[in-house]
């Protein structure tokens, strides 16, 4: 596939910025941004790039074993960093900025071990499409110097994607994953085990094939979110009740479907009733 001369010049000036840094330290969780943002440190600086990944029950299993898997294809250094979010009981009480606190948390560590590692900054791949929508913790990363050379550039979800493609990566079609902790409504407390109810109840969906999915949980109610043009799916009577006796295992009352369907935040919507 081309890709535009614009694109290709932007992509550029990607790589003349994260050379003129030096050595950088990559926040690295195999989301298709952070992917596509340790390919280009990587190929602007070669193999003295290093990779920091959060591990905690904030974050699917998959997701970090993708991220582990995909740094020994690699063949560069990566360090799993112990998040312990939950253990800040401002965090666990779940305010509205919460990302804020983990944010802060995790960046510090991963600053710290960068400069153990000799490594002059650490850098993080959100974009120009993140700041449209609630992001605290985009204030942690400016509080702590973290830079954000896709932000700076103004790349787009959609143009991260369209590169990834070009240059093989291998989630340029991957669906976004966000923390688990944005399953919960705001004040609702954050434990170990709802964490595990989530990611459990998430495998099962991905599992059966759904394309961008979250659990929402409502104290002992699941409100599943999927595509529109996926409810089909969902209603046939054997995956329904797969679903619905899978999530009464794991200690739901109640299964809902929402009938908007999937979307990016939605936790967020009630904000302004807070």
């Amino acid at each position: 596939m081309e890709i535009s001369n614009q694109l290709e010049e932007k992509y550029n000036q990607l790589k003349s910025y994260i050379q003129s840094l030096n050595h950088v330290a990559v926040a690295y969780s195999s989301g298709v941004d952070s992917t596509f943002l340790l390919y280009a440190a990587i190929d602007a600086l070669g193999s003295d790039v290093i990779a920091l990944t959060a591990t905690s029950e904030l974050f699917p299993k998959r997701e970090t074993n993708e991220a582990v898997q995909y740094c020994k294809q690699l063949g560069i250094k990566q360090i799993l960093v112990e998040a312990a979010s939950l253990e800040n009981p401002d965090f666990a009480a779940n305010p509205s900025d919460r990302c804020y606190l983990c944010k802060k948390s995790i960046f510090n560590q991963f600053k710290a071990i960068a400069e153990d590692y000799g490594k002059d900054y650490v850098i993080e791949g959100s974009n120009l499409d993140d700041v449209s929508d609630y992001r605290p913790g985009l204030k942690a990363i400016e509080e702590l110097d973290i830079k954000s050379p896709l932000r700076k550039f103004a790349f787009t979800k959609n143009e991260i994607r369209i590169l990834s493609r070009y240059f093989n990566l291998p989630t340029f079609d991957k669906v976004s994953f966000a923390c688990l902790a944005s399953r919960f409504p705001y004040g609702k407390e954050i434990t170990k085990d709802k964490l595990l109810m989530v990611e459990q109840a998430e495998d099962l969906l991905m599992h059966i094939g759904f394309t961008q999915f979250r659990v929402r949980v409502h104290d002992d109610l699941a409100r599943i979110e999927i595509y529109p043009e996926e409810f089909d799916q969902i209603m046939n009577e054997k995956i329904r009740n797969k679903i619905t006796q899978y999530f009464y295992t794991l200690g739901f009352h109640y299964v809902s479907l929402d009938l908007q369907g999937f979307r990016s935040g939605s936790m967020n919507e009630v904000l302004g009733e807070l």
